[in-house]
């Protein structure tokens, strides 16, 4: 599991970028710990790369 500052600097992107991405479906999908802190599943993250990838007809 990558902490969000992680996956940030991996697809140099912005932390306000991503939250966009987020709120519109687009962006790797996080999980909440119990203490509040986000992650994402390097499965996760590499599934979103490869679709990126994927032409939209």
């Amino acid at each position: 599991m990558l902490k969000l500052p992680e996956v940030l600097e991996e697809i140099d992107m912005s932390r306000a970028a991503f939250y966009r991405m987020r709120a519109k479906g687009k962006a790797p999908r996080l999980v909440k710990l119990p203490n509040g802190h986000l992650r994402v599943r390097r499965s996760d993250l590499d599934a979103w790369w490869d679709g990126l990838d994927t032409p939209a007809y």
